[in-house]
């Protein structure tokens, strides 16, 4: 199975030499668990898209610096190929800014949330009723975010299947093929830890200090992988001896 990555934002230029791009990290999460798949990336954010929905057999789009609601000519024609694909009911899965796109080209609203910085390992509370893919997901899941900007309003016909006290609608799906989550599953501690360190002046001290401590909390995005590969192939996936 091919699955088509598309890259709405990049690595910061100095952190890009340790840790290569979003893609390869989504690369290396997902084939840990498939070996089989195999992968295409467009980077969108330059204007570089797939010829045709088709190009590949499921989705998944990435995270970004930009908000939904700048409105760049790329991030319209990237909701439209997003409609295209939901219609067609090919699987897609969004992470972050990913999810904020799905769910804005979908009806729903984004926002800088008045919360707002979400950083470091946060907790989830899934709903494993919603969903047949999350059947053997734990009650809450642990997994890195870095974002300000959320979904207030959800789309039409919207299923909540992951939330918590900071971000409510943290894990999204519509109808059987299109699903996203707002944390990065792609992110381990020592990127996310980078990136910390790389924005400290944008944040505020007490903001870097509580996400540094959440660190210590292991994350468990390897399993949740599991989950991603299960809603895009349909596969039943087993867990690592």
């Amino acid at each position: 199975m091919k699955i088509g990555i598309l890259e709405p934002g990049l690595v910061p230029d100095d952190l890009r030499g340790e840790f290569g791009t979003y893609p390869a990290m989504l690369q290396s999460l997902l084939g840990a668990v498939d070996p089989s798949l195999e992968f295409e990336t467009w980077t969108v954010v330059e204007d570089d898209f797939p010829a045709s929905i088709h190009d590949a057999d499921g989705w998944v789009i990435m995270g970004s610096k930009h908000g939904v609601y700048e409105d760049a000519p790329w991030m319209i024609r990237l909701q439209e190929f997003l409609r295209e694909i939901v219609a067609a009911d090919i699987p897609v899965f969004g992470i972050c800014f990913g999810h904020q796109i799905l769910a804005t080209a979908l009806g729903g609203k984004v926002i800088k949330s008045d919360k707002g910085w979400g950083i470091g390992v946060h907790e989830y509370k899934v709903d494993t009723s919603k969903v047949d893919w999350l059947a053997d997901s734990p009650e809450t899941i642990h997994i890195n975010a870095f974002h300000q900007d959320q979904v207030v309003e959800l789309p039409e016909g919207a299923t909540v299947w992951a939330s918590s006290d900071f971000c409510p609608y943290a894990g999204l799906q519509y109808g059987e093929n299109a699903a996203s989550i707002q944390p990065h599953p792609e992110f381990m501690r020592p990127y996310e830890t980078a990136l910390l360190k790389a924005r400290y002046t944008l944040l505020p001290e007490n903001v870097h200090d509580t996400a540094v401590k959440s660190l210590e909390t292991p994350v468990t995005s390897h399993d949740f992988a599991r989950a991603i590969v299960r809603f895009l192939t349909r596969k039943q996936v087993k867990s690592a001896a």
